[in-house]
């Protein structure tokens, strides 16, 4: 995967975990591993950073939390990405692949 689309990834699934608790680095890291993502600290701290900058994110100590236009970003990308998988996971139609070969 390109690297500027995994960062993408990485920011959406950042915004989901800060939705439902307080990221640190600590943690964000081995959940995004887990995930396929190869990343080390300064990667995450970079990318909670860019989202703190951004203002999706507020630090605290070691901690980051969800802001309330992080809240409002990520109910975007919610609705962009159901419409988005709606189209995008349908099956490959092979005749039509074999076609654009």
């Amino acid at each position: 995967m390109r690297a500027d689309v995994q960062n993408l990834f990485i920011g959406i699934h950042m915004l989901y975990h800060a939705h439902e608790r307080d990221l640190t680095i600590s943690e964000m890291q081995p959940e995004l591993e887990r995930h396929g993502y190869k990343v080390g600290d300064r990667e995450v701290k970079h990318e909670l950073e860019r989202l703190t900058e951004e203002n999706f994110l507020t630090a605290h100590g070691e901690g980051y939390s969800l802001t309330g236009a992080g809240i409002e970003e990520f109910k975007e990308i919610q609705s962009r990405l159901k419409e988005l998988c709606d189209e995008v996971l349908k099956p490959v139609n092979p005749k039509k692949a074999d076609s654009m070969a």
